[in-house]
């Protein structure tokens, strides 16, 4: 399994955010695509934070309650270090990282810092199973 690569079930057009975005855009754009959260990026493309459901509760929670809106992803994103993933790194190694409670969903860099993509524990769960279904055919069955 450590021939798999995150690059190979990596999502390379995931949903991203930028700091100047207001929360109510942020949050359709969830909504809209289904997705947790993503990347958020500067104008370079470069990679400034994470934004996440989670991230927006409390601020949509006090905006509603005052009756005010204005708030920006930049204002309630995660802004410490973003733990990131590299496209070669292989999916065994970050499956193991992800059972110790680590981010859902990893951003996935370039050498030069240039975001690629995401990848989740969902995409790992059908690297493993993809994986096992190769090595014995027929005998993993999970439903789609």
């Amino acid at each position: 399994m450590q021939s798999l690569k995150v690059s190979d079930y990596m999502n390379p057009q995931p949903v991203t955010f930028a700091p100047d975005m207001s929360i109510e855009s942020a949050v359709m754009r969830l909504l809209q695509t289904g997705q947790r959260g993503g990347p958020v990026v500067d104008q370079q493309g470069q990679l400034v934070g994470f934004f996440s459901e989670q991230d927006c509760l409390a601020t949509l929670l006090l905006e509603t309650y005052h009756n005010e809106q204005g708030t920006k992803v930049g204002d309630c994103m995660y802004q410490g270090a973003v733990v990131t993933v590299a496209a070669n790194a292989s999916i065994a190694d970050l499956a193991q990282q992800m059972t110790n409670n680590r981010p859902k969903i990893y951003p996935v860099m370039d050498d030069s810092g240039q975001l690629l993509g995401v990848i989740t524990r969902t995409d790992i769960l059908r690297a493993i199973k993809d994986h096992c279904q190769t090595l014995s055919p027929g005998k993993v069955s999970v439903a789609s």
